[in-house]
């Protein structure tokens, strides 16, 4: 049975393929096999829809990008509709804690990336933190902002 999250509940497609379960990621248009991290960030991008009202049009999920000649991918980031980055989210499984260690990992991302916001989430604890980029810090916030267009 998966673990139940830190979010609202969600209706979300399952199948059973050779005794791995997949779960349906509606951003790729596709089963996905469901692995802790995969359960977060299934959770995470609901959240981002239902919650935070961000259109399906604007997120991308598990994307490749370079950092310091190193590919890496990242979990899900939101667009801005002039193709900037708005947020990106860094999922952990459940048991793995969020640390000092994790937050560089996302700031590393976001020196690439140049997001407005962050979050960092393993399902049951979510932080979010908000860029200023003339001091070169995040500041923490309570939540991420709904959408606005």
């Amino acid at each position: 049975m998966v673990q139940k999250l830190n979010f609202p509940t969600y209706s979300f497609r399952f199948k059973n393929n050779e005794n791995k379960v997949s779960i349906f990621d509606g951003i790729r248009k596709k089963f996905v096999v469901l692995q802790p991290e995969e359960w977060v960030r299934q959770h995470c991008v609901q959240y981002l829809i239902h919650e935070k009202k961000y259109p399906n049009s604007l997120i991308n999920v598990e994307k490749e990008l370079t950092v310091n000649d190193l590919k890496k991918r990242y979990d899900i980031v939101i667009f801005n509709t002039d193709g900037s980055i708005h947020l990106i989210v860094e999922c952990k499984a459940p048991k793995v804690a969020i640390n000092q260690t994790t937050f560089d990992q996302i700031a590393r991302y976001n020196l690439v990336l140049n997001a407005s916001y962050l979050m960092v989430t393993n399902g049951l604890n979510h932080y979010y933190c908000q860029m200023d980029f003339e001091n070169e810090r995040y500041n923490f916030l309570k939540d991420i902002p709904e959408y606005s267009k």
